[in-house]
């Protein structure tokens, strides 16, 4: 499996958009780069499914735009006026030709999810590698309305509870995803640094 990131090369603030071909052809999360659904089909023909680690706008701005072009399934943890089928805690869906476990981990957000395969984390905003905060192990934003820095830790550890030690990349929603064969270091090394850094409990982007 090697996901494409659809909005690479977006001049405007977006989280980044996996596209996964593969029986079921799958993207993760829909972007906010406008002209997104015309990237996804530069590579394939078609999409099967949308699916969506939470519901803020840079995940989400352009899901019609892409639903338009391909009229695709929409999973979702959140109601949404067109999900197709929701993401609970523990069940499993299939992305391209790999099965992920669907984690809850709110904290960023209350309808936040992480993915989690055999070889791959798709971590959302939850975990990510590199945001400009920290690099090589950072945690998504909980200081506005809503977040929480205590449910975000809870999440981060039921990710290391869950995650299986064959488990070799990491696709976040913001910065550079994570391989570890090439970054020479686990995912489960960049989690437990994230998590130190969550447990600190200072602000993560100090006045």
């Amino acid at each position: 499996m090697e996901p494409i990131t659809v909005t690479a090369d977006a001049d405007v603030f977006t989280c980044n958009a996996y596209l996964i071909a593969g029986e079921q052809t799958t993207l993760v999360d829909a972007g906010a780069m406008p002209g997104v659904e015309r990237v996804i089909a530069d590579h394939v023909d078609h999409l099967d499914q949308v699916v969506l680690t939470h519901q803020h706008g840079d995940h989400v701005a352009e899901l019609d735009a892409v639903r338009s072009a391909f009229d695709p399934d929409l999973y979702a943890y959140a109601d949404h006026p067109h999900r197709t089928h929701s993401l609970d805690d523990g069940e499993t869906v299939q992305m391209g030709d790999d099965v992920f476990e669907v984690v809850y981990t709110p904290g960023h957000a209350d309808d936040h999810v992480s993915l989690i395969s055999q070889s791959a984390l798709f971590s959302g905003d939850v975990v990510v590698y590199n945001d400009g905060a920290f690099d090589d192990g950072s945690f998504g934003r909980t200081d506005r309305p809503g977040q929480s820095r205590e449910r975000l830790i809870q999440s981060l550890e039921a990710i290391l509870q869950r995650l299986p030690k064959s488990v070799s990349a990491m696709y976040p929603g913001h910065g550079n995803p994570f391989d570890a064969e090439i970054d020479d270091e686990t995912v489960r090394a960049v989690i437990e640094r994230a998590l130190e850094r969550a447990e600190r409990r200072k602000p993560k982007y100090p006045e």
